[in-house]
Order: structure tokens, then sequence, then C-alpha cells
């Protein structure tokens, strides 16, 4: 998918939010087997088609959650103490969660590359979290995904048809 079909992709999203938020809420009612099936369909599909290095949005305008894990694994690879990766990338937002100071993230890039790829946050290994075991506890998620994420809307119109 080029960057103009992403595009158009991510814009539809938005311009249908209300439509595409009661889909939402509709999943919420569907049995759990039957709501992961459909995503990792439609999951499989976009990313045979899909190569995140065209977009890497995820990197340059979300940012992921860190846990004690990521910190300990990143710092050690970077040469850190993990108070030293903290004060230097980190933040702790509203929520009480370590996420990044700002973004883009400062291991994309300019290539789109991560340059930490090996020893990434859990979060981003997971992103955009459409295979995600059980779908309906990362649905609100999913939601939000869709107009920051071409392939998560690309899975959302593929769904809605």
């Amino acid at each position: 998918m080029d960057a103009a079909a992403q595009e158009a992709k991510l814009q539809l999203i938005k311009s249908q939010q209300k439509l595409v938020n009661a889909w939402f809420r509709a999943l919420k009612k569907q049995p759990s087997g039957a709501l992961n099936k459909q995503f990792h369909e439609a999951h499989r599909q976009t990313f045979e088609a899909m190569d995140c290095l065209t977009c890497a949005r995820c990197c340059s305008e979300v940012g992921p959650l860190f846990t004690d894990r990521d910190i300990q694994r990143l710092a050690k690879h970077l040469g850190l103490k993990a108070a030293e990766f903290e004060a230097r990338y980190l933040r702790v937002d509203d929520e009480g969660d370590w996420v990044l100071q700002s973004v883009p993230c400062p291991f994309l890039g300019e290539d789109k590359h991560c340059s930490v790829y090996d020893y990434r946050p859990k979060a981003c290994r997971q992103y955009p979290h459409t295979d995600h075991p059980q779908m309906k506890e990362v649905l609100d998620l999913t939601r939000k995904n869709a107009a920051c994420c071409p392939a998560v809307a690309d899975m959302v119109l593929r769904m809605m048809r």
C-alpha cells in the first residue's frame, strides 16, 4: 500500500468516526472467539500486503509505554543505567506510565528503521495489537489506532464492509 493509499484510508476512518465508533461498540457484543478470528484474519491479510517501513507513524506519532523490563533491557543495550535511560528518554504520563519524552521516537532512523529493534519495548513488539489473543481486551486501543495506523485503518475498513 503506497503512501497515498495509506493516507486515504486514515482520512476515511477519520471522516466516518461516528460510524466507526458505533461499529466498535457493536463488536463488544460479539463472542470472543468470532471476534478474534475476524481480526486475526484481517491482520494476516493486511500484513501480507503492507510493509510498516513505508509508514512508521507508530514511531513518529504515537510512542509506546515502557515496562520496567523494557527499560532494563534498553538501558543495558545502550550501556546506561536504568535511571540514566529514564532521565534521557522517558517521562511519567498522567496515568503513571513510562512514555517517551517526545515523539518521534529517538530510536527511529531517517530510513524508518528502528536502531534498537532487537531490544524494542513490548508495546512496539505487539503493535498494532490486532493479533492479540483476546481482542475484546484491546478494542478501545484498536479503535484509537485506526485513526493513526494505516494497517489498522485497512483492517477496520475491510471488516466493516
